[in-house]
């Protein structure tokens, strides 16, 4: 099984969403016939792949919100966040490294897991005291020590570490909060 569900996780990066989505109903329809057929393990199987397929959806969904890269600079997205959002109490992320001349940084993106719910009180009004705040776009970040953290509609946890403030900034302005804020809604 580790060996099929591995094979269709590489094939999903390949597959467009449109395609998935049938793939989703597909394997909702296969485990709803084998639980039909008495066979409880295969249901259950068919439903953890419709769930990995509904979590590389969306996780593709939250990689459109991370910014392209200013002239001069590159953007590298790392696809591999799966695994480290389940040691996080799932969800889903994103994360992309920027680089220009000496200048690189990170910008990861975390929705709907437990982690980003302990950054909410973190954020609000008393945690920023442990913090300079900055105003990018309609969102408050707050800085630490040049790390800056933000949190859209209280479940999307926006991080970029790894540079000057005000690279990262201008960068991070690109993104569209409001849009964010209606992710996987």
């Amino acid at each position: 099984m580790s060996r099929i569900v591995l094979a269709a996780a590489l094939a999903l990066a390949t597959v467009p969403l449109a395609s998935r989505a049938d793939e989703v109903l597909e394997t909702l329809d296969a485990a709803r016939v084998a639980y039909e057929g008495g066979n409880i393990q295969q249901a259950l199987e068919e439903l953890a792949y419709a769930q990995l397929l509904i979590r590389e959806m969306k996780t593709a969904g939250l990689t459109e919100f991370l910014p392209n890269p200013p002239t001069g600079w590159t953007r590298e997205v790392k696809t591999d966040m799966g695994a480290a959002m389940a040691m996080f109490g799932g969800g889903v992320g994103a994360e992309a490294t920027y680089a220009s001349g000496k200048d690189r940084f990170n910008v990861m993106l975390m929705a709907d897991n437990a982690m980003v719910q302990g950054f909410a009180g973190m954020l609000s009004g008393a945690g920023l005291m442990i913090g300079k705040r900055v105003q990018i776009g309609s969102e408050m970040f707050m800085d630490q020590d040049g790390e800056l953290t933000g949190l859209v509609d209280n479940r999307i946890l926006i991080q970029a570490r790894g540079a000057p403030v005000e690279v990262m900034q201008p960068i991070l302005g690109q993104i569209d909060f409001e849009a964010m804020a209606g992710f996987g809604r």
